[in-house]
This record gives structure tokens, C-alpha cells and sequence, in this order.
């Protein structure tokens, strides 16, 4: 198992994959935490923070041209905690959120598996829906 993952608590394994609960989501502010379950973006920011980052609550798009939080990476310089972004067309509405895990691990939840999982990037690329990796952004330390 990857450090990273090994460093998680049992209850980020174990959440249940909700595309209604999204980060700006009134049943998220209603009911906030990982328990009534996520999707990709709000597990992925979650992770994070449990980390000690501090990612903005951004959809996917807006995550993606944000420069105040994060910034993007070369592939050649991922590390872990850093976010990947998938979709089935080159465009960051409606992409996919995982975390980078380790060297060829990438933790997600998606509504395919309903828990979250650990793929390597060859499984997301056999994937129509994730078989364009957008690329890589970085949060960046608290100011």
C-alpha cells in the first residue's frame, strides 16, 4: 500500500459516491463531512485536509483556471497530494478529481465503483470518460 494511503483513516475508505454532493452544495452545507457521502471533487478536497491542506471548494472547471489557491504542474513533477483531472474530452467542465497516491496511484471516487478506489493512470485512460488527463494542480500552502 502506498504511504500516503496507509496514513488514512478507515472512514475515507469507505465513503459512499453521492454526485449531489458536490463543494457549494446546500446538502453539503446542510450536512457537511464525508459520511452522507461525495463526489469526486468534495472527497479528493477532503483528503487533502485531512493532510493539512487547505484546497478552495471549487468545481472541477473553476479548480482548474483558479490561480490563487493552486497551481498547475507538469506531469514530470507530480508528487503526491497533487490533483489529477480527468475527462472524456479536453475541457475541465464536468472533469474528474482524483488525488495522486504514490508513483502510479491515483485515489478517487467515482460513480463507477460507489467506494472509493485506487487506479493507476492506464486505468483511467481505458476509460471514455477518463481518457483525456487534462493535467495536474497543486495546492498551495496556507498564507
Amino acid at each position: 500500500m502506498e504511504p500516503l494511503l496507509s496514513r488514512l483513516p478507515a472512514e475515507f475508505r469507505s465513503v459512499r459516491y453521492d454526485g449531489s454532493r458536490f463543494p457549494g452544495a446546500a446538502s453539503v452545507a446542510a450536512r457537511p463531512g464525508l459520511g452522507p457521502g461525495a463526489n469526486c471533487q468534495l472527497y479528493a478536497y477532503e483528503v487533502l485536509r485531512h493532510f493539512g491542506l487547505r484546497p478552495p471548494d471549487l468545481r472541477s472547471s473553476e479548480l482548474w483556471e483558479d490561480t490563487e489557491s493552486t497551481v498547475r504542474v507538469p506531469l514530470a513533477d507530480l508528487r503526491p497530494l497533487d490533483l489529477l483531472l480527468y475527462n472524456a474530452a479536453d475541457r475541465a467542465y464536468g472533469a474528474h478529481v482524483g488525488v495522486r497516491a504514490g508513483e502510479d496511484a491515483v485515489l478517487h471516487l467515482c460513480a463507477e465503483v460507489g467506494r472509493p478506489a485506487v487506479w493507476r493512470p492506464e486505468d483511467f485512460a481505458a476509460r471514455e470518460r477518463y481518457g483525456v488527463l487534462l493535467g495536474a494542480k497543486r495546492v498551495l500552502p496556507a498564507r
